[in-house]
């Protein structure tokens, strides 16, 4: 699927500057107005409002029932920092947010951490101390939820439908960053303690260990699903997107973050073929009737070309700035995937 072919402009009924797509039970922008953003679509739809990879970064978000937000809450984990994010988050006016960690938020994956910490910090923080703010009773209390390989439902009204969302911070090996797997962990191999992976992995399977459920926030994309560098290399998990292509209900939204360049929103349709081969197919459009996810890719710190403005001044798009926008899902709250 061509870039133009992943996002196009919205019909006439919408705002002129916005882009995005629509489908019969979502509706999804990726550029707009942010001082006139689209309209809530009613009550018979939740607004999913989509970020990720902030790095204590902190701009304007536009309204929504639900905030999702995939990873690298920090720069590298140090309290001050997963402090300026969790206040950011708690000014913000979403009434459920849900978030998880990414590669960046290192004292969060706490067996690595120890192990590691002094390649990335002078002073070793407090792993308690950092789970504490972003994981505990006074958020919950508050509508904000981290999820480390969980699951969660929730719903945003009265006799609402109920959502469920599963978070998962890892991504296949990158740098020796934290949240790392390696492909063999994705399938469930557990590497012996004298591996000199040992902190990569935990004894739960990576990947076959995610549920079905309406929402998936992962830090890491499917592999090519929107995970293309800017050295034109796929860096998302085969392993992963093999599993979802297995589920009888895939997600309906999937939002993951990680490589920041590939940022964009797109349809993915799942097709159904024989044996164990992978029943997805990005090349073509969805049938009517066919399951398929809306596949999010919420970075929101600019990186490679897109980074910079155009035009000679050169300076560098701020975090959330053009291009790089939170995105907006709507869903229609009767959504499911159709039965085969």
């Amino acid at each position: 699927m061509s870039e133009s072919d992943r996002i196009v402009p919205l019909a006439a009924t919408h705002l002129q500057d916005s882009e995005g797509f629509h489908t019969s039970s979502a509706r999804v922008y990726t550029s707009y107005d942010p001082a006139n953003p689209p309209s809530h679509p009613g009550a018979n739809w939740t607004r999913f409002v989509c970020i990720s990879d902030t790095h204590s970064r902190t701009f304007s978000v536009p309204s929504g029932d639900v905030l999702l937000h995939s990873g690298d809450l920090s720069r590298l984990g140090r309290e001050d920092e997963i402090r300026v994010t969790i206040e950011w988050l708690h000014s913000l006016n979403h009434g459920v947010k849900i978030i998880i960690a990414g590669n960046h938020d290192l004292p969060l994956h706490e067996e690595w951490y120890e192990d590691s910490y002094y390649g990335f910090h002078d002073k070793k923080e407090s792993p308690t101390t950092i789970r504490s703010l972003v994981d505990s009773d006074a958020n919950r209390d508050r509508g904000l939820i981290y999820l480390q390989d969980e699951r969660y439902t929730f719903s945003t009204k009265e006799g609402g439908r109920e959502w469920s969302v599963y978070g998962s911070p890892w991504q296949p090996y990158f740098g020796g960053w934290a949240f790392n797997y390696l492909p063999e962990e994705a399938s469930g191999t557990v590497l012996s303690s004298t591996s000199p992976f040992k902190g990569t992995h935990s004894e739960q399977d990576r990947v076959s260990g995610i549920p079905e459920v309406d929402i998936l926030l992962t830090h890491g994309p499917p592999h090519n699903v929107l995970d293309k560098t800017f050295t034109n290399i796929n860096a998302g998990c085969p392993a992963l997107l093999a599993h979802l292509s297995k589920m009888q209900a895939p997600p309906l939204l999937h939002v993951f973050g990680h490589i920041h360049e590939a940022r964009g929103a797109m349809r993915y349709p799942w097709l159904q073929v024989e044996g164990d081969q992978d029943s997805s197919n990005a090349e073509c459009t969805p049938p009517l009737g066919m399951k398929e996810t809306i596949m999010v890719n919420a970075a929101n710190q600019p990186l490679g070309r897109q980074a910079i403005k155009p035009g000679p001044s050169g300076q560098r798009i701020p975090c959330g700035g053009p291009g790089f926008q939170p995105i907006i899902v709507d869903l229609l709250d009767s959504a499911m995937q159709p039965e085969m």
